[in-house]
């Protein structure tokens, strides 16, 4: 599957969008305030948002659940309904531009659109491709028990399995790897 520069800037932004999610209830939000959401549009170069305020983070926040929700989907059609729904919400106007130094590309936002409106349009698109091109099961979420976080699985066999193998992956592996000794040494 092709992802073009601007596809996958999408793509890493809806990812870190969703992991700013709390886990649950006593976990911190990663999106505190609205200092958090500019240092999350300054850190992603999300271009032409303007001033943001309480309302923008309180959007923010909304699409991000609904973000979720796609990661989440059983299945192509599932999650299809949900980009669309982002997606028309958006308001998306598609057009051609060459900006900060990046060839032609395709935003989907309206100029002026709020934040919320531009990543549901921008994001929305990018995991669009995903359901088109039959690769919805991509969208995922990491397989340690103890993490949740969403990721594209890239890889080309399709077989990642956790958010980072340096981290959630490298303690299963280990885990594992003890849980065996200790039994061999029975």
């Amino acid at each position: 599957m092709l992802i073009t520069h601007d596809t996958r800037c999408a793509l890493d932004t809806v990812v870190d969008l969703v992991n700013t999610m709390p886990e649950d209830e006593s976990a911190p939000d990663g999106l505190p305030d609205v200092a958090g959401l500019q240092e999350f549009v300054g850190t992603h170069e999300i271009s032409d948002v303007g001033v943001l305020s309480e309302l923008d983070l309180s959007a923010v926040r909304k699409i991000r659940g609904r973000f979720a929700a796609v990661f989440a989907a059983p299945e192509a059609r599932a999650a299809a309904g949900l980009i669309n729904d982002l997606v028309a919400a958006a308001g998306t106007t598609p057009r051609l531009t060459d900006h900060d130094g990046y060839d032609w590309h395709i935003h989907y936002f309206a100029p002026g659109a709020s934040v919320a409106d531009h990543l549901a349009a921008d994001c929305g698109m990018a995991l669009a491709f995903f359901v088109v091109a039959g690769e919805q099961e991509r969208l995922r979420r990491c397989e340690a028990p103890d993490c949740r976080r969403a990721f594209v699985d890239l890889s080309r066999n399709r077989s990642r399995r956790y958010c980072d193998s340096r981290t959630c992956g490298n303690r299963l592996h280990v885990a594992a790897y003890r849980a065996r000794r200790k039994e061999a040494a029975r």
